[in-house]
């Protein structure tokens, strides 16, 4: 069973430099990202759109020792899903809100040898996700509205739901890892690790930080 106390990061390669994109992830892991996280939008379920599978395969290329945590904020993942598997992705998170058959997207993205993940909006009660807990790898609770970076930290609205998320995956004998998404920053990550969180997506406060590694360090103080 995962170590739910260690504390994982997961660099947001939304925030980094496209135009210079393997040194960016180089850079990333160098300065003590654990995995790199990857933010897919479709411009449909999400007003943005970022990239798609051709670069979650240059990602992989650049950095082949690199874990992929994949993030799908679109709106049609079961029709997507194959090409981000062929990618490189070392895990797939997938949304709750659009309608499609979750159980057997999930059951998918096991089958093809990776991790599962199951992502909720601030807005989506928890108590939704829960007939899926024990399908999942891990259960990403948006901690800003998703589409674009930047955002502030939801705390009133979140960290209820993170609390509650450690609380079902003790009382039912689960093992999922519980990551948070959205405006993370070295206070703000304290905030969600005393709440329950153990995997930190970080893209701003780590890519424009005068010192990345230094940031990152940050993260881990608390």
């Amino acid at each position: 069973m995962p170590d739910f106390n260690q504390m994982i990061i997961a660099p947001s390669l939304l925030a980094a430099d496209w135009a210079n994109l393997g040194q960016e992830c180089r850079r990333a892991l160098a300065a003590g990202g654990d995995w790199l996280h990857l933010d897919v939008m479709d411009g449909h379920f999400v007003e943005n759109i970022s990239y798609g599978p051709t670069f979650v395969h240059h990602v992989r290329r650049s950095v082949p020792e690199a874990f992929l945590d994949v993030h799908l904020m679109i709106e049609h993942p079961d029709q997507y899903l194959q090409d981000f598997i062929d990618a490189g992705a070392n895990n797939i998170s997938i949304h709750l809100e659009p309608e499609y058959d979750t159980s057997a997207t999930l059951k998918r993205i096991h089958d093809a040898g990776i991790s599962a993940g199951l992502a909720i909006n601030p807005a989506t009660p928890l108590n939704s996700a829960e007939p899926f807990l024990d399908q999942i790898d891990l259960l990403l609770i948006m901690t800003v509205v998703p589409g674009f970076g930047g955002q502030k930290f939801m705390e009133p609205e979140t960290m209820p739901k993170v609390v509650e998320a450690c609380q079902m995956r003790s009382n039912r004998n689960l093992s999922f890892h519980i990551e948070v998404d959205g405006g993370i920053d070295g206070n703000t990550s304290g905030i969600a690790a005393r709440n329950g969180a153990n995997v930190f997506v970080a893209g701003t406060s780590v890519f424009q930080a005068e010192d990345m590694a230094a940031a990152l360090a940050a993260m881990r103080q608390d």
